[in-house]
């Protein structure tokens, strides 16, 4: 911290940045440039110091847009803001594991909120614990994570001139000739990619994670409820709604609209109050949820309309359908 001006209190100073491999380049012998207080922090607005180089050639020139203290508290590179263990979007990861995040998203507090958090952290230490996180959410994580680098993400940004018609350089211009493409993944921010928040390539990728794992949302947009199927024996309705509810913090308590549980069957219906918060939580259980130490089964429920029960196949999604224990 600097000691000389006290209005500089609590600005950071680094000697090197928190990187991926993917942005550090292949390159061995890469010069960085560093530049103290160089522009202020895309997440809690305080100035920090700046890093830019050139990962390889024919890549863009890249540089650190966060600070080292907002990346170690979401474990996080410094450029592209991916989790540093598994190369996904913290939407992603955060969803598996269940984490809530606790950093503010007001102006207000932001600031304040990184200072105090600064203090909490043991030198290269980052504050997210997996450890406490269940299986199910590790075990997708494993097969959703990217483990070689993927240095395409470290081209030349798109020319703007090319897409107008107007670019006369030719082969000698910087920057790539391709037509862009107008789509949700070109409508992305620092904020919301950071605090893990309507992400649209965490949203790709755990839709496409859930169809997969055979949790595909049905066609019939009525349907917002979830079978729970092999429960362990000692589960109550109040433990699987406490089970539910802590494993979606970015879920509110008033979304959930009832859990019916069949102690015969060992089964139970999780009714959501509209079909987002039930496709969020199909795509959070892709690999199960974990009640009382055990993985249960999750599968979508069926609609009201549908005929008697079919084998291999939940009944009815509506809790009228069958009776409360």
């Amino acid at each position: 911290m600097p000691k000389a001006d006290i209005n500089k209190a609590g600005w950071e100073q680094s000697e090197f940045p928190i990187l991926c491999e993917t942005c550090l380049g292949d390159n061995a012998f890469v010069r960085m440039s560093k530049q103290e207080f160089g522009r202020s922090c895309g997440t809690c607005a305080r100035p920090f110091t700046v890093f830019r180089w050139n990962p390889g050639t024919g890549m863009r020139f890249k540089t650190t847009v966060i600070c080292q203290t907002c990346a170690k508290i979401k474990n996080v590179c410094q450029t592209c803001l991916l989790d540093l263990e598994y190369g996904l979007p913290t939407q992603v990861r955060d969803t598996a594991l269940g984490v809530e995040s606790e950093a503010p998203t007001s102006e207000i507090n932001r600031e304040y909120y990184a200072q105090n958090m600064e203090s909490k952290l043991d030198g290269a230490k980052s504050l997210l614990d997996v450890n406490k996180s269940s299986s199910a959410g590790k075990e997708m994580l494993k097969q959703l994570a990217r483990t070689d680098p993927y240095y395409k993400r470290n081209k030349p940004h798109l020319c703007s001139f090319y897409a107008k018609g107007e670019c006369n350089r030719g082969d000698a211009c910087p920057y790539r000739h391709e037509m862009p493409v107008q789509n949700e993944l070109s409508k992305q921010n620092i904020q919301d990619r950071y605090h893990g928040r309507n992400d649209p390539v965490a949203k790709k990728i755990l839709a496409t994670h859930a169809a997969n794992m055979g949790l595909q949302p049905p066609e019939d947009q009525s349907i917002t409820s979830l079978f729970l199927s092999s429960l362990p024996a000692t589960s109550t309705e109040e433990s699987i709604r406490t089970r539910v509810l802590k494993s979606l913090p970015a879920v509110q308590p008033s979304q959930l609209k009832s859990v019916v549980y069949v102690a015969k069957s060992r089964c139970a219906f999780v009714n959501w109050k509209d079909r987002a918060t039930a496709e969020l939580a199909a795509q959070a259980w892709a690999n199960g949820l974990e009640i009382d130490g055990e993985t249960v089964g999750v599968r979508w429920g069926r609609s009201k309309g549908a005929s008697g029960s079919k084998a291999g196949k939940p009944p009815a999604a509506s809790s009228s359908s069958i009776p409360v224990s």
